[in-house]
């Protein structure tokens, strides 16, 4: 299912819903443009969103972001850590309402 080609069909989405693509592209931009937090931190954190919600073209786009924004591999590696922490920590958490459930 995941093929880089297409996102291709990104275009189509513009031309279909173009107020709200337009909407979605400008929001994007702005979330991930230097601020308070710089742009590689920005596409580190991005990338450990992308590491829990699973989308291989997040992880793909965002890491190419990281690294061109100074990112190291062990910067990298240590995104995807702490996501993989959080990812464990909320199922452990959650475990609570297994052992309550009667």
């Amino acid at each position: 299912m995941y093929d880089k080609k297409n996102l291709s069909t990104l275009k189509q989405m513009d031309q279909l819903a173009p107020d709200a693509m337009k909407t979605f592209w400008a929001f994007d931009k702005a979330a991930l443009a230097d601020g308070a937090i710089p742009v590689k931190y920005k596409e580190l954190i991005a990338i450990g969103v992308a590491m829990t919600t699973q989308c291989p073209y997040c992880i793909d786009i965002h890491t190419a972001n990281a690294r061109k924004a100074g990112a190291t591999d062990e910067e990298i590696a240590e995104a995807t850590i702490v996501a993989a922490a959080l990812r464990a920590g909320a199922a452990i958490t959650h475990a609570t309402h297994a052992l309550l459930a009667k």
